[in-house]
């Protein structure tokens, strides 16, 4: 039964943390795209409250929860190779969210030298992964 919980809670850890995932660049593109500084000034705070009040609770909460589903078959998970690509993957999506929080300080000091169409593009990765991270634990193909 704790099995079952920890997998729960793993799961809505890691939707929540995905929402934020999705939604900060998509806040960096509207904030590339202002020309106020009341509207500059909104999505600052905004962006802030998303990192520091979902994001990052959240991304703690699935690496907790997951690295106890671990914990309970060690010998089983780390002999996966699906789960390799995964935890690589993970990996990929910490790496991710430091560089959101970098931007999201550029952001705040005034400093940002991207345009709304690299922000565009840069929202697509969390996609991409969250697709073969799926694929990876349902399918387990290798």
């Amino acid at each position: 039964m704790l099995y079952l919980w920890l997998k729960a809670l793993h799961i809505i850890a890691m939707v929540c943390w995905f929402a934020g995932l999705f939604y900060l660049p998509r806040l960096f593109v509207y904030h590339a795209m202002s020309e106020d500084d009341t509207s500059r000034q909104r999505f600052c705070v905004m962006e802030r409250k998303l990192y520091r009040g979902i994001m990052l609770p959240s991304m703690i909460a699935t690496l907790i929860f997951g690295a106890w589903l671990i914990s309970l078959n060690p010998g089983y998970y780390f002999s996966q190779g699906w789960m390799h690509a995964k935890l690589s993957l993970v990996i990929l999506l910490i790496a991710y969210q430091h560089l959101c929080g970098a931007q999201l300080k550029r952001f705040a000091r005034g400093e940002n030298r991207r345009s709304h169409v690299f922000y565009r593009w840069f929202n697509e990765a969390p996609v991409l992964v969250l697709l073969a991270v799926v694929i990876l634990v349902v399918v387990k193909p290798f």
